[in-house]
């Protein structure tokens, strides 16, 4: 029996401080059903009587009296109807109403602008000098026309960056009226004007509002220039044809200045409020921000941080970086969404749709601030409300992710500085010998002829065909790295990729239309224009040509954001506004061409200064579609540098990380924010990729990394070597095990990439996704869930043999014996020596199971192994999908199998609601039915007698069933 310590409630401990806060109340106010989004005026949630008094104090003010007081302004919902938009003449006039101190904050009335500065609390200053490097003082401040006041934490700032603002908006500051509304098919459409001209040039004066109410959990809103066209991100996303019959949002404007209140309907929570304050919409730098109703906020990729985002005043910048995983740092992708979970359990989402270099920044209130330098304002609002109903509605308008091939989920095997291709094979025939699984090989740089794309080195990677011939012999797979930048140093005519590259016209050029020129791995380097479909066809050219050499299966896409060794290019950048932006969000090397090339240099669609951080994204585009047309199966491509609907083309690798425990720890956040934003295929370099691995932590990382959606071990140039054959018996031991393990649970992990696919589930889950009323879900990041049921806990310190995991309430049973936990919500501590990782079923869930075996080839041809984990009154349920593994949209084109599978009042039923000859290759040999309460007398396979075994514990097993997975089958027990 496993024995389980429970711990007391005050020793729980969560990985995020943020737990320990106090929650600000909410209230839940009753909202009306509008027709339209109502216009609200400002006003103080107060009396008649209270605001007489208030008068009388400003007027014994004037005459020499003392000042009473001064009062907030509170959004509020109205207690009438909403009534129709009043004419523009009455607009203008109008007061706007205001916010609770949830809210958001705006003071009534004081004698002076110093006064009304001060009554601002210090977590609602909006930071009005955001500038890095620069030592705000009260003249620089007020020149900005804002409010100027030291703040007296600690934590406070006077020059742009993390920290209490000094310099911060006033309650007055110049904003937008909204100046007209009127009702569209799709919702409405309003006019904005600004009068007053901010500090940030180029002002656009006037502005469209479109607000799309695009179905009954989805809300789009855009704010664009109606006098001249800007970028706007080339990501494809539904078209909406009528607005939603009976949405779950309640729309509300302020007219003066102009803000945009989104409701939850059902129960008052403001999701949305922009009157906090002043909204920018200059041509290089677009502002707004908006309160939260909750500190518990996560997505907002990519960053190394905790899966839940820290509020106390934390930039997150957005623009592709080549730089090792470091906290506070902009990394290799963009992700302008957050996940937001509410008081109560609700949930919603929201996701600008911007390309630009952006700031967000998290302020303690709590609220937040979207800061962007291009594009226009083009946002959506996801109402859930559950947490996975959010993910899948923002999955509906950037797309689901692809379908896997089947040996993307095996073990796979890198290395930076394997010297040959002899040395690469050896490494590969260790693990065979040894019986450890793997299905992929790859190769780094290495294998390149002087680090040139679409190469191999004749003299140390001669035998890279043999070796890739071997592989495919051993049901493996082979997967080469790619970097974009190509070669243009070499001879006229002996280079094919950069002649023929040139001659089709696919570089990037600079501002002068020469082709802008780098330095990468291979030395001076031309950049692929991956925007230009042109592009893309001699993409496909060159892969083509090099797959009839070495018939690669994958593609490694790296340094794709785009990386550069040099800042620009060998011809610097110009010094022009794209260059030198008004504002610069706080990059790392402050310079947007840092380590990149040129903010201005000229791509088909746009400038970089718009395209940058879709680099990756065009490329993976682009790899896949090759892929497609070369091996006609899935293609299978890893990207470093993501955006949004990546997930449709690639999966993701965290990148460069260390070989230390707080590594191990951190990815785990990584996998789960990267499964928030669409890229269920993501994983870490297992074991570290840079400095020297310890043996334990490679154990233990190992074990956890055979549940990241996707699993490589990969490790630096020079270091040791680290697969799993390098190190001691015992060591080799616990690692082969793990690695079996996840083959054996290849059909669960592989249905679960099939409702990622068509339903826009997350793979890897956080606890708060199935236990979103449960608080003390919200900031783990130490457990994850694979789907709903199975939980993970692995062991993240060094030299320990147990680890605390937290069980929300549930019957919850151990994986590998079926003994019973029954938690009420409660940190248990788990027995966990060096070779084993702790998982558990949840009650309900029925998992399917196969024999491992080397390669997950032969593993998905086994006999299947059916584990039932039953609740109280002794029910549950699961599925399978199952087709080839590698034909291209087999569900769309209905080349699969589906079957579900039932427990109640002691019978399982497996009924094949789509079936394939795929299915009929696979039998159903076993099933363990974990909480079965009494010994049976009798089991019964599709009405005929069999054998059985229980177990004390509970537990009843039958084997030698013989049960073909395509036809209808039952147990029963008695």
């Amino acid at each position: 029996m496993v024995s389980y310590k429970r711990l007391n409630p005050e020793d729980v401990q969560f990985s995020s401080a943020m737990l320990l806060e106090p929650r600000p109340g909410q209230e839940e106010i009753p909202v009306a059903e509008p027709e339209e989004a109502s216009l609200i005026p400002r006003r103080p949630l107060c009396s008649v009587t209270t605001g007489l008094v208030i008068i009388g104090c400003l007027l014994l003010l004037l005459c020499g009296g003392w000042l009473l007081g001064t009062m907030f302004w509170l959004h509020g919902s109205s207690n009438n109807e909403p009534h129709k938009p009043p004419s523009p003449a009455a607009a203008g006039g109008q007061t706007p109403s205001s916010n609770t101190t949830q809210t958001g904050v705006h003071v009534a009335a004081a004698s002076t602008r110093q006064e009304a500065c001060s009554l601002i609390p210090e977590t609602w200053r909006f930071d009005c000098y955001p500038e890095r490097y620069i030592v705000v003082t009260k003249e620089l401040c007020e020149a900005r026309n804002c409010c100027f006041i030291p703040a007296s934490s600690s934590t406070s700032h006077p020059s742009g960056g993390n920290g209490i603002p000094w310099c911060f908006y006033p309650p007055d500051f110049p904003s937008y009226s909204l100046r007209s509304i009127n009702n569209t098919s799709l919702g409405q459409k309003g006019t904005l004007v600004k009068e007053v001209k901010t500090y940030y040039p180029e002002d656009i004066f006037t502005l469209e509002l479109e607000m799309r109410y695009e179905t009954n959990t989805r809300l789009r809103v855009r704010i664009t220039d109606p006098s001249e066209p800007r970028f706007e991100v080339p990501v494809s996303v539904p078209t909406a044809t009528m607005n939603a019959e009976n949405p779950d949002y309640v729309v509300e404007l302020s007219k003066n200045p102009f803000g945009l209140i989104v409701k939850r309907k059902s129960t008052g929570m403001v999701l949305v409020n922009t009157t906090v304050a002043p909204l920018f919409y200059a041509n290089q730098f677009l502002q707004f921000s908006t309160v939260l109703p909750t500190p518990f906020i996560y997505g907002l990729g990519e960053h190394r941080s905790t899966f839940l985002h820290d509020v106390h005043w934390n930039t997150l910048t957005m623009w592709a970086r080549d730089v090792p995983p470091t906290e506070k740092t902009n990394l290799y992708g963009a992700h302008p969404f957050y996940l937001a979970m509410e008081e109560g359990g609700n949930s919603h989402g929201f996701f600008m749709l911007n390309s630009n270099a952006m700031d967000v920044a998290l302020q303690p209130a709590p609220a937040l601030t979207w800061r962007t330098i291009g594009g226009i304002l083009d946002f959506y609002i996801f109402l859930g409300p559950e947490p996975g109903s959010v993910i899948q509605q923002y999955m509906e308008v950037i797309g689901y992710p692809a379908m896997p091939i089947y040996w993307a989920m095996g073990y796979h095997l890198c290395r930076w500085g394997y010297k040959t291709s002899n040395s690469t094979w050896d490494v590969v025939r260790s693990l065979r010998n040894y019986g450890i699984p793997q299905d992929v090989q790859w190769n780094d740089i290495d294998y390149m002829d002087k680090f040139m794309d679409f190469t191999y080195d004749p003299t140390n990677f001669g035998t890279l065909p043999d070796l890739v011939k071997d592989l495919h012999a051993h049901d493996q797979r082979y997967v080469i790295i790619l970097d974009p930048g190509i070669s243009s140093t070499q001879p006229e005519g002996s280079y094919w990729p950069y002649d023929e590259g040139l001659k089709r016209g696919v570089f990037m050029k600079d501002d002068e239309n020469r082709t802008l020129i780098g330095k990468v791995w291979p030395g001076l380097t031309a950049y692929p224009d991956f925007s230009d479909e042109v592009t893309h066809e001699w993409w496909y050219d060159n892969l083509q040509k090099f797959h009839q050499k070495v018939p690669f299966d994958g593609l490694w896409i790296d340094m794709n954001e785009p990386s550069n060794f040099l800042d620009g290019s060998t011809h610097d950048c110009p010094s022009n506004h794209w260059e030198y932006p008004p504002y610069t969000p706080s990059v790392l090397g402050d310079l947007l061409r840092a380590k990149t090339v040129c903010a201005s240099a000229q791509q088909k669609l746009s400038l970089h200064y718009n395209l940058h951080s879709l680099y990756g994204l065009m490329e993976a585009k682009a790899s896949a579609s090759a892929l497609k047309r070369i091996t006609a199966k899935r293609p299978f491509v890893i990207s470093r540098s993501t955006f949004p609907s990546q997930g449709m083309y690639s999966g993701h690798w965290l990148g460069d990380n260390r070989s230390q425990w707080k590594d191990l720890y951190t990815s785990i956040a990584g996998i789960l924010t990267f499964n928030l934003l669409g890229i269920p295929l993501v994983g870490a370099d297992v074991c570290g990729f840079s400095e020297e691995p310890q043996e334990e932590m490679c154990v233990r990382w190992t074990q956890l990394g055979a549940f990241y959606p996707f699993t490589r071990n990969h490790n630096a140039l020079d270091m040791k070597p680290q697969d799993p054959t390098a190190f001691s018996p015992l060591a080799r031991t616990a690692m082969k095990q793990a690695l079996l393990l996840r083959y054996s649970l290849f059909p669960l992990l592989y249905t679960l990439f099939h409702h990622a696919h068509v339903h826009g589930h997350t793979v890897a889950r956080p606890l708060m996704f199935e236990f979103p009323k449960d608080v003390k879900t919200y900031g783990i990041d130490k457990q994850f869930l694979w789907g709903q049921s199975l939980l993970v806990t692995p062991v993240l310190n060094p030299g320990v043999d147990s680890v605390v995991g937290y069980f929300p309430e549930a019957l919850w049973y151990d994986y590998y014996t079926g003994d019973a936990v029954h938690s009420k919500g409660e940190e248990l501590q788990l027995h966990a020596p060096l070779d084993k990782i702790n998982l558990h079923l949840r009650e309900g869930s029925i998992t399917p199971t196969q024999t491992p075996n080397l390669t997950l080839w032969v593993s998905s041809g086994q006999p299947l192994h059916l584990v039932s984990a039953l609740t109280e009154d002794g029910s549950a349920t699961g599925d399978l999908f199952w087709d080839d593994g590698e034909s291209i949209d087999t569900f769309e084109t209905n080349q699969y199998a589906y079957i579900v599978f039932n427990v109640t009042k002691n019978v399982m039923t497996s009924q094949v609601l789509h079936n394939h000859v795929e299915a009929t290759y696979i039998t159903v040999e076993s099933a363990s039915f974990y909480g079965v309460k009494e010994k049976p007398s009798r089991v019964l396979v599709n009405t005929q007698d069999a054998l059985f075994t229980y177990k004390e514990n509970q537990v009843l097993t039958v084997a030698d069933l013989g049960l073909n997975l395509s036809q209808n089958f039952t147990i029963s027990w008695m």
